[in-house]
């Protein structure tokens, strides 16, 4: 329903953000380890949103730039965790340790984060290693040329990491001179094998 919403910082609170945009004062709950990456008070921000919507009440969750928003949606799909709970998560480990956390299944490190127990660590694991990949310019993800199809291979669980080499080595095996819609499909299918 809202992907962003732009304005001037009226207020920073540990885990609130408010904005003035259009003449509303938007309230929207932010993990605490986002606030520092908005801009002063006063000064024009954007914020990246998602609704969340019950029965009984509505809110609204913002967060410094996609990645952030990308993470929390990931969270929610762990069993056990709401929104509330993963904004927490979020508030109490930054992106790069929470995903070399989950990548090298360290659960101490996990448990050390307020509020998250040893079995929702776990779950926490299963559930999402692989997928939280950061994507920096530093990244080899980032740099490959298969981007799309890379999302695409992550969108079917496999890891972007193993889905971008996997890309690299199929594009050796892709007929010369054919449309690139055909290039696309063949490289498709050979990641799929090399993954398989």
């Amino acid at each position: 329903m809202f992907n962003s919403i732009q304005g001037t910082i009226t207020e920073k609170l540990s885990d609130t953000l408010r904005i003035l945009s259009g003449g509303i004062e938007w309230d929207i709950a932010v993990p605490a380890t986002d606030i520092a990456q908005f801009p002063a008070i006063g000064d024009k921000g954007q914020v990246f949103t998602w609704l969340y919507h019950k029965d009984d009440q509505m809110r609204l969750f913002g967060f410094s730039d996609t990645a952030r928003r990308t993470t929390f949606l990931e969270l929610l799909k762990v069993e056990g965790i709401g929104p509330k709970g993963a904004l927490k998560i979020m508030g109490g480990i930054g992106q790069e340790d929470l995903e070399k956390a989950l990548e090298t299944e360290d659960i101490a490190r996990l448990e050390g984060v307020p509020g998250l127990g040893k079995k929702t660590a776990q779950k926490m694991i299963l559930a999402l290693k692989g997928k939280l990949t950061h994507v920096s310019r530093s990244n080899p993800i980032s740099a490959s040329p298969y981007g799309e199809l890379v999302e695409a291979l992550a969108g079917m669980g496999y890891d972007k990491r193993a889905a971008a080499e996997a890309l690299t080595k199929a594009a050796a095996d892709v007929s010369p001179g054919i449309s690139s819609a055909e290039q696309e499909k063949q490289l498709f299918k050979q990641a799929i094998l090399y993954l398989s």
